[in-house]
């Protein structure tokens, strides 16, 4: 039986955490890796007959946080078609520098380090703090970026994107890569539409933790050429769609099993397709088809008749309030009952500064005449300030959480 080891994965000390997971891996054990605050939970003595591999978690966004279990190989599986992808765009693996932002528990850090080791590539962790501090970012990289025969990547959330892109110094930053790997959710099409204005190299792309991070992308030229979507399969991945629009996803890197509630469930059917929950589009030829993710099916509402996607909508209104300079750090729409409608939305919205305590009522003013155009099941039928709202270290919002605390704080709704 495989050695079940846990590991707390303290952003501030990732690259002390990710010496203590190769060693745990080189003695063959399976390793639980958390979040420094994240409640442990137990593992069934069933699933640790996989090792050597990680067990991470997946999921908040919407169905609330499971656990995955992907053994080493599917991780190896996962950076070897990737680097295939990169030799692609005539950029060679082992001559790359990656600079990563993203904590080890998250599929998108514990990947970004995976392929270090497996390309033999230059791998940098960067300390949370930088990134919420554009000048000193750059600053700190000036070192990094001086090295030549480099080929600089970086793996981002929208939300560190959309930080960095509208500060100059994160603009200079963002500037330096030839690869920007863009996922973890929707990329609005006024942040899409800054970075090819910024001729930033851009890549976004679609991955989950069950499918080891990344199993499609956009080339930098597709996208900054004006196409939209997350590109095309990786040479390990097909992809279809379901009889509802959900896309379906095989490849040999799907995690063994996934724990959540207490069971253990196989994430694939009998032919190997696992159903992703996202409603998509596929264009273009079956062979390369082109990916356009909608929205999540299990965040969806129906509002008069109307299927509504609510992280579109949020994407597209949080572009919108920064060009028109209205400092919003994050806003979040909910669905309520509506004895009309069947459901409507409501709007949580966290504002920037302290300053705005009694200029709220005016900036919510503006921020309803960005949605003036937007079709009536779109518009929000209230407004609430949650100065706690935040996505969690993945980047998303946790739409249980803040549902419970909407319930919590307006009982009227």
């Amino acid at each position: 039986m495989t050695k079940l080891q846990l590991l707390r994965c303290n952003p501030s000390r990732a690259l002390q955490c990710a010496q203590k997971l190769s060693n745990d891996l080189q003695k063959k054990a399976l390793v639980q890796l958390l979040g420094s605050n994240t409640k442990r939970e137990s593992i069934p003595k069933s699933l640790l007959k996989e090792g050597p591999g990680v067990v991470i978690s997946s999921g908040g966004s919407s169905g609330g946080p499971h656990q995955c279990l992907q053994p080493c190989s599917n991780l190896d599986q996962s950076a070897l078609s990737t680097g295939l992808w990169l030799q692609a765009q005539g950029i060679e693996p082992t001559k790359c520098s990656i600079l990563n932002p993203l904590p080890l528990n998250h599929i998108s850090g514990l990947i970004s380090w995976w392929r270090s080791r497996q390309w033999e590539a230059q791998h940098t962790w960067l300390l949370p703090s930088l990134m919420r501090d554009p000048v000193e970012l750059e600053r700190s990289c000036q070192r990094l970026f001086k090295e030549k025969n480099k080929h600089f990547l970086v793996s981002l959330v929208p939300t560190q994107l959309s930080r960095l892109i509208h500060h100059p110094a994160g603009w200079q930053w963002l500037q330096k890569f030839d690869v920007i790997w863009v996922g973890g959710a929707s990329l609005s099409e006024n942040l899409g539409k800054t970075a090819r204005n910024k001729n930033l190299r851009l890549a976004p792309c679609y991955g989950s933790t069950e499918t080891a991070a990344m199993v499609t992308a956009l080339t930098p030229e597709e996208f900054l050429k004006g196409q939209a979507g997350c590109g095309s399969p990786l040479t390990d991945v097909e992809l279809a769609l379901g009889n509802n629009g959900e896309l379906k996803v095989r490849t040999p890197r799907i995690a063994k099993y996934r724990w959540k509630n207490g069971a253990v469930d196989v994430l694939v059917d009998n032919k190997g397709w696992w159903i992703s929950g996202d409603r998509a589009e596929l264009i273009g030829a079956s062979h390369a088809p082109q990916l356009r993710v909608i929205g999540r099916i299990d965040t969806a509402i129906n509002s008069g008749g109307e299927t509504v996607f609510p992280e579109k909508l949020e994407a597209e209104l949080l572009e919108s309030a920064k060009a028109a300079k209205l400092p919003i750090d994050h806003l979040l729409l909910l669905p309520v009952e509506d004895k009309e409608w069947g459901q409507r939305l409501v709007g949580l919205v966290c504002w920037r500064g302290e300053s705005l305590q009694n200029k709220s009522t005016e900036k919510l003013i503006l921020l309803k005449e960005l949605i003036e155009t937007w079709q009536p099941a779109e518009k929000p039928v209230a407004w609430f300030k949650c100065q706690e709202l935040c996505p969690n270290s993945a980047g998303k919002m946790e739409r249980q959480r803040w549902s419970r605390w909407l319930r919590e704080n307006y009982k009227q709704h």
